[in-house]
């Protein structure tokens, strides 16, 4: 995976440009292989999931939160040193709130700041292994 183009993606996503951060990570994941490719399809539909929210398409939003955070489940609490245990918990207030709102309730975000990406530091985080073990490796 293109280390680059992953942290130009992460970038994007933290600067609130969620079209522009799916057109990179997507570049990244049609040339992917193994279990980098979900990883990146899921980051893809939670950014597109924002995206819809801003548009205030809410069923659209439900729907990529929804896709991206089972993508993701298999990968915390970490993977590629990008932190996602408390990353997909976020996403999961996200989604509840344009669950609400598809249900005609009124939604306030005012002050609800979206999740963001970070990166930790390889040396001190266990990433999850996604091979046919369950054991950690230290990276």
């Amino acid at each position: 995976m293109l280390e680059r183009q992953l942290k130009r993606g992460i970038e994007q996503f933290n600067d609130g440009l969620f079209f522009e951060c799916h057109d990179t990570l997507e570049e990244i994941w049609m040339e992917a292989v193994g279990e980098d490719r979900l990883f990146l399809q899921g980051l893809i539909q939670v950014a597109v999931g924002f995206y819809h929210f801003h548009n205030r398409n809410f069923k659209g939003s439900a729907s990529q939160f929804t896709k991206g955070l089972q993508k993701l489940e298999r990968y915390r609490p970490v993977h590629r040193g990008v932190e996602l245990q408390e990353f997909t918990t976020q996403v999961i207030r996200w989604l509840a709130i344009a669950e609400r709102a598809l249900v005609g309730d009124r939604v306030e975000t005012e002050g609800l700041e979206v999740p963001r990406l970070q990166f930790h530091n390889r040396k001190n985080i266990k990433e999850k292994s996604h091979g046919n073990n369950d054991h950690g490796r230290m990276h």
